[in-house]
């Protein structure tokens, strides 16, 4: 694994030799056991290992932070900003928003640090972070606008690494809907991403990933939450066009009355993989979780979602659905999922199911005697398939956003 790297810790400014000890602790962990592969259970479908060894060589960490132009904005809605280049805070502007009620700053790597986590992607992250950014709503705070995160990727990044870490919290009775929207510019390399989320009783966080453009990055994301009473978390996941990209979900319905919703719609096109894996633990009754992974498969593509349910035996009066469908163009395209429940609790209703196959030939035919291109009518079938997962969107200009990045998404297979 050593002559897959050329790490320099001297990279990374480190502020004491506590801090500098713990992150060699951690390299040292990951680089005995290097990159997740299929001997994981959590990474069954996906051998990170090879796919990294296939496509890298050298990976270093010797890169700078300079945005090479102007990042384009999003005109559609009025939102607020934040801007992040090569995972590390730049610049905000808040100026829908009361100042005081919203506090956002760069994230410094802390010196604690878990070097017993059983991911291994985490000991990576601690060793070589160089920060993030941690984004807090103040109670009694409904977020009047939605913020977006221009996450920029510069194109001198080939054969790098980025760790980075992120929080987000949302104290009681606060709303935000926050959008991630990626921008990458033509370069191979590999961001490992962490982010924390706290979203505390009464409040309501909804969270949007949109990829701009086609991407030749490796991305890894985990996401750990917190939810508290009659809270909701609404996750849309919407990053078609990576080369490569696994996203995990692991969320606490810590108390009664909380939901969380779990949504996606990926395109996938020639060599490109992708995998959503979740896990929802009900922890306190009368709480809900509803995931709907959709995907579009073309080439050789390979898509993966993996969903778990917990359910505590005193989560009595849990909700909890989960779905998978997946529309395969072509024969040598694939799609994996393991969906499961781990139910302890007597009074619930769950279920999960998996679902994939190809387009109908006769919705085909049926177009093409009203008049419409095989080809048009093949993308009005694909954007029919990933809409749905807007229909608990009521916000007019957001909806009509997302169904314009479905539409760019189709048209990029």
């Amino acid at each position: 694994m050593e002559e897959l790297f050329n790490i320099n810790l001297d990279k990374i400014p480190i502020s004491s030799k506590k801090e500098k000890s713990s992150r060699k602790k951690n390299l040292e962990i990951f680089l005995e056991s290097g990159f997740p592969n299929k001997k994981d259970e959590d990474w069954k479908f996906t051998d990170f290992n090879l796919i990294i060894k296939k496509n890298f060589r050298n990976i270093n960490n010797n890169f700078d932070f300079s945005s090479e132009r102007k990042i384009e904005f999003i005109n559609e809605i009025d939102h607020n900003n934040i801007v992040m280049v090569n995972g590390l805070y730049k610049s905000s502007d808040l100026k829908f928003e009361e100042k005081e009620k919203v506090k956002i700053e760069s994230l410094k790597p802390v010196e604690e640090t878990n070097v017993q986590s059983n991911n291994n992607l985490y000991c990576l992250n601690k060793a070589l972070s160089l920060g993030g950014f941690c984004l807090e709503i103040q109670d009694n705070y409904k977020c009047k606008k939605p913020i977006i995160i221009y996450n920029y990727s510069t194109s001198n990044l080939d054969n790098k690494i980025i760790n980075n870490s992120n929080k987000i919290k949302l104290n009681q009775n606060s709303e935000l809907t926050l959008i991630e929207y990626n921008i990458n510019e033509k370069s191979k390399f590999i961001k490992n991403t962490f982010e924390n989320v706290e979203i505390n009783d009464n409040s309501v966080l909804k969270s949007i990933t949109i990829q701009k453009r086609k991407s030749d990055g490796y991305f890894y994301k985990n996401i750990s939450g917190t939810q508290g009473y009659n809270s909701s978390y609404q996750n849309f996941i919407l990053s078609s066009g990576l080369k490569f990209n696994k996203i995990e979900l692991d969320i606490n319905l810590n108390k009664e009355n909380s939901n969380c919703y779990v949504i996606s719609g990926l395109c996938l096109g020639k060599g490109e993989h992708q995998e959503i894996k979740t896990r929802v633990n009900h922890l306190a009754p009368r709480c809900k979780s509803y995931q709907k992974i959709k995907n579009v498969l073309e080439n050789d593509s390979n898509g993966v979602y993996q969903g778990k349910i917990f359910v505590k035996d005193i989560a009595q009066k849990t909700d909890a659905y989960q779905l998978s469908k997946a529309l395969i163009l072509d024969d040598q395209a694939e799609f994996n999922a393991k969906p499961e429940l781990e139910i302890y609790a007597d009074d619930v209703k769950c279920s999960h199911g998996s679902t994939s196959g190809s387009i109908d030939p006769e919705a085909i035919y049926y177009l093409k005697t009203r008049g419409i291109e095989q080809s048009i009518a093949k993308k009005l079938l694909i954007n029919g398939f990933l809409n749905e997962i807007f229909e608990n969107i009521p916000e007019t200009k957001l909806k009509a956003l997302l169904e314009k990045s479905i539409e760019e998404q189709i048209d990029g297979i």
